[in-house]
């Protein structure tokens, strides 16, 4: 066992019996688990001896059948632990996306238009008259034939470039996001677990725009000392480690991946509970966690000032109250031009779709 406490994180009422229910709080333990199907197990078998999940009906052992029969969880032949599979992966991110973007719906579903219109994808109730360069697909026949017999007549019916008539269309715009997830040590210490919530969000997003915005991208970079891309593959499995924050490098991969995305709409979303305490200057770490090191917080302002020269705005949330570092969140929003969020971790989830779907309905030209 890691020694996470879950009482923050059990339902106000456990569910009852039948595998649906037990699927729910299966999937809600995997994400503090890091994925460890043994674990999670181990942890419900704790929890049906205090709340009674089960009863003579339908036990545990009933559940854990029914997991390997459905195809949620496998056997290692090599040593007999469980193992989640590929099923369940997408569960816990359906259930995660169910969690966060079903309490916004009563404030809107959001939708992909743009302020601007031309050749795009959806019509509107504008029409204009044909203007060279208009695509062919826009012309409304109907009306302009109709155009054409009011302004010529029946008997010798002629159709001008002037009886051409267009559909307006609103764009679909289409927005490339880089998530990133600070996994330094501090992500769970003092008793606040901070990485599962990222995490959840995380999924969340990417099950969002599978589903519904199917032409957006949406890459993942994890940063501690280092920053490196994840998977989507790879979300319930992600664990902090004994890491400082090198926000430098998490930001410098993440422009490099939004360079080359052939998107108008670019942006980072950052979750950190820190302030940046290291660099890597030729190969070795300059590390400094005491207070605000000048010469690692100026080269992540500069980094910062880069994105904004490349048009990539930066939303921080910040999962920490602490005054000092909501300054250097405050200068740091400044110098990109972005957003920033102090966020409590119950909330985190619904601002980040929130911004995401709002700036969504931006252009950048």
């Amino acid at each position: 066992m890691r020694g996470f406490r879950f009482s923050e994180f059990l339902p106000t009422e456990m569910p009852k019996g039948g595998f649906d229910n037990l699927l729910k709080l299966f999937s809600q333990l995997l994400n503090y688990t890091a994925g460890d199907a043994a674990e999670a197990l181990a942890w419900m078998n704790e929890l049906d001896k205090q709340y009674n999940l089960t009863d003579d009906t339908y036990g545990m052992g009933d559940f854990i059948d029914d997991l390997k029969n459905k195809g949620y969880i496998q056997e290692n032949p090599t040593d007999g632990t469980f193992q989640i599979t590929a099923k369940t992966e997408q569960t816990i991110r359906q259930s995660a996306l169910e969690e966060i973007f079903g309490k916004l719906k009563k404030s809107g579903k959001g939708n992909h238009g743009s302020n601007r219109s031309g050749v795009g994808e959806e019509k509107n109730a504008d029409r204009r008259e044909y203007q060279y360069g208009d695509s062919l697909d826009q012309i409304d026949m109907t009306a302009s034939i109709h155009n054409a017999q009011i302004n010529h007549g029946l008997q010798n019916f002629t159709l001008t470039e002037r009886d051409l008539e267009v559909e307006e269309r609103d764009y679909k715009t289409l927005t490339s996001t880089v998530l990133m997830i600070d996994i330094s040590h501090s992500m769970i210490l003092y008793g606040e677990d901070r990485i599962t919530p990222a995490k959840k969000v995380a999924m969340a997003l990417a099950e969002l725009i599978r589903t519904k915005y199917p032409k957006d991208t949406l890459d993942i970079v994890v940063f501690g000392n280092d920053a490196w891309p994840i998977t989507l593959k790879d979300l319930p499995y992600l664990q902090v480690g004994p890491y400082h924050t090198n926000t430098y490098a998490g930001l410098e991969l993440a422009t490099d991946l939004l360079r080359r995305r052939k998107t108008h709409n670019k942006q980072i979303f950052m979750i950190t509970d820190g302030k940046p305490t290291c660099l890597k200057e030729n190969g070795r770490y300059y590390k400094n966690s005491m207070g605000l090191d000048r010469k690692v917080i100026n080269k992540t302002l500069t980094m910062a000032a880069q994105c904004k020269r490349l048009k990539i705005p930066i939303t921080t949330f910040m999962i920490a109250r602490d005054p000092y570092l909501q300054q250097f969140v405050r200068q740091f929003t400044q110098v990109n031009g972005g957003k920033a969020f102090y966020s409590s971790l119950n909330g985190l989830g619904e601002y980040i779709f929130e911004d995401y779907i709002r700036n969504r309905r931006r252009t950048v030209r």
